[in-house]
């Protein structure tokens, strides 16, 4: 592997031998609607609804979606850590749109598993985002690839050191999977299924980077503040040249900007010619030195491009046409 081959150049003695596709179920969820009458109860908690006063704003909140699979989304998304429980009657409100619409909404969720009933007419996500985070950590091709060249690569950093892998997920990082090291661990923040702003630590800011001319302008007219809090300039030319200096040196390194104590290495991985998310070591700061971060440097981006490597070998072998069998007559 490349990088065992760079790690030869290096590596101490010492060192032993030795990390989502709601949207598109559930733009797909009118299969699953149940042909019984609007006014029928979802569960035994919710009882029967009466005809609701539907207002301009609700009508107009409504046609900002541009189809049912919209609205249904947009039920999903008042689901969060901070707010885990929703019941119907909050949600149309929230949402802005009747209580008769978004109870067919949730219908349709609490059909295909998305929602689950709890108690006091409350509505949870259901099991089959369980389901789904399964496939996705069996299926998903990032993950598939990175697991390998990840196992590999963490034997070649310090104690303490943790391996993610992340993607860009709209306008933030998600972290998709971790590999933890040798030695005693210190808890990480960055945890699978945890955003991050794209402005924060060398995980985010390698892929900020490398985003489309057009996006990095758009995200700096409307993040100015939070880019330069950031260090990444209090100009657009500033902002331009940090981004540009990052891209030419292949990786980026931060310190302390998501944890306290740690130094992070990141590189890029690209899908095509799109950037797909990136690859970053999480080192313990006392045990960090240019000397350490100039090692792993080129070791991270030739796993990020190990990754790229093994993506495009699964989709060959996905789309290689079967081979022909010529029957004589």
């Amino acid at each position: 592997m490349l990088i065992s081959a760079l790690a030869k150049i290096w590596l101490p003695g010492d060192f032993p031998p030795e990390a989502f596709f709601v949207s598109r179920t559930v733009v797909q969820l009118s299969k699953y609607e149940n042909k019984q009458k609007c006014c029928s109860p979802i569960s035994p908690h919710l009882g029967y609804f009466q005809p609701a006063v539907v207002t301009n704003a609700m009508v107009t909140n409504e046609l900002k979606l541009s189809s049912s699979g919209d609205r249904m989304l947009a039920v999903l998304s008042l689901f969060t850590i901070d707010r885990s429980e929703w019941t119907v009657d909050v949600a149309a409100e929230e949402l802005g749109v009747s209580a008769t619409t978004a109870y067919r909404y949730f219908k349709r969720l609490t059909n295909a598993g998305l929602l689950s009933p709890v108690s006091r007419a409350s509505y949870v996500l259901g099991p089959a985002i369980v389901q789904m985070d399964r496939q996705i950590q069996i299926c998903d091709p990032m993950l598939r690839a990175g697991r390998t060249v990840m196992k590999d690569l963490i034997r070649y950093a310090t104690e303490g050191s943790v391996l993610l892998l992340c993607r860009l997920f709209h306008d933030r990082v998600m972290c998709v999977h971790q590999v933890a090291g040798r030695g005693p661990l210190e808890p990480v923040s960055f945890e699978r299924g945890r955003l991050i702003p794209l402005f924060l630590g060398a995980t985010s800011k390698i892929i900020l980077a490398h985003l489309p001319p057009r996006t990095l302008k758009s995200l700096f007219m409307q993040n100015a503040v939070a880019i330069a809090d950031s260090g990444l300039g209090n100009t657009w030319d500033e902002f331009r040249q940090r981004l540009s200096t990052l891209r030419r040196d292949g990786a980026a390194v931060a310190r302390g900007e998501l944890d306290p104590g740690r130094v992070g290495i990141a590189a890029p991985i690209f899908e095509g010619h799109s950037i797909l998310g990136s690859l970053s070591f999480l080192l313990p700061a006392e045990r960090t030195d240019d000397t350490l971060i100039g090692r792993l440097a080129p070791l991270t981006i030739a796993g990020a491009r190990e990754i790229e490597r093994a993506m495009s070998q699964q989709a060959a072998a996905a789309t290689a046409s079967p081979a022909r069998v010529r029957v004589a007559r």
